[in-house]
């Protein structure tokens, strides 16, 4: 179809633009990698850095040699795969009882569930409630408060709608139970729901922060985000103790950016292994057959 000379023009207007809007999302995170690679001294030197001339891992070495961000690194990961497993068992499980028809009381905790997304109880009553089950200062705090919450529940039950009832049938004739019909029919069938819910529940564990902030006195217990959200307003790396004395710590903002890329890589790492499924998983409920 031949275009006209009004579409070609739209056409390129709509190239530029997005290039310039691309540009300028971009750059912020092109400046914090370039700047973490810059060598101290060569940072030291320069208003702005847009191509080091010397690249250096002095950054990189000095954070990875502090056992706080290693700590905070280690408590990460752990709020990150273990929060992400219990998540999806809890969300799963859920939705799946509440996907069977002959699940009594169903409707009701369907509301129950919905009145959730409507109508959040607050700060208040949730540092109460983990107060009173001795969690507060516990990772497991941080896990608990973002177990799940209503909307994954719904649109993970969208997706167990969507598979037909006579599978369940077929294994209940077989033998199975209905844990037994999920683990072994339901939950292979659901991998790209699994893959996208997971990736959601990774990148809310791993950015962790407000929640950290309000439960975690101890320092020793801080997630990377918080022990970064320090680094940040201080004008210096006093956050970072037990450092090698003999190593001279580079300038604070060459550490501040390094903190930032360590920060976000493990995000970017997942993602290309969970993208033939992410792009499946977050149609989940949108159409039915």
């Amino acid at each position: 179809m031949k275009l006209s000379l009004g579409d070609k023009i739209f056409n390129i207007a709509n190239v530029v633009f997005l290039g310039l809007v691309a540009l300028v999302t971009m750059f912020p995170i092109y400046y914090v990698f370039v700047v973490s690679f810059t060598e101290p001294a060569e940072y030291l030197q320069k208003t702005i850095v847009i191509w080091p001339e010397n690249w250096s891992l002095a950054s990189y070495k000095y954070l990875l040699s502090a056992p706080t961000f290693i700590q905070a690194l280690g408590n990460s990961a752990f709020l990150a795969i273990v929060g992400t497993l219990c998540s999806l068992v809890v969300t799963s499980s859920f939705a799946y009882a509440l996907s069977r028809k002959k699940f009594k009381g169903r409707k009701f905790i369907l509301m129950a569930v919905l009145f959730t997304i409507l109508f959040s109880p607050g700060i208040i009553p949730n540092y109460l409630l983990v107060k009173e089950l001795g969690l507060l200062n516990s990772l497991w705090a941080v896990i608990l408060v973002s177990l799940t919450n209503g909307w994954f529940v719904i649109l993970m039950k969208g997706f167990y709608d969507s598979i037909p009832d006579t599978l369940v049938e077929a294994a209940t004739i077989d033998g199975c139970n209905d844990i037994t019909a999920w683990i072994k029919i339901i939950l292979p069938l659901s991998l790209p729901s699994i893959a996208a819910f997971g990736l959601f529940f990774a990148v809310q564990y791993w950015n962790q922060y407000f929640n950290a902030l309000l439960y975690l006195n101890d320092a020793s217990k801080w997630p990377i985000q918080v022990l970064l959200q320090n680094m940040l307003i201080e004008s210096s790396s006093s956050s970072l103790a037990e450092v090698d004395p003999l190593m001279k710590p580079p300038p604070s903002q060459t550490l501040k950016m390094a903190a930032v890329i360590i920060a976000i890589v493990p995000i970017i790492c997942v993602y290309p292994f969970l993208q033939k499924h992410f792009a499946k998983g977050v149609m989940i409920g949108s159409i039915k057959e």
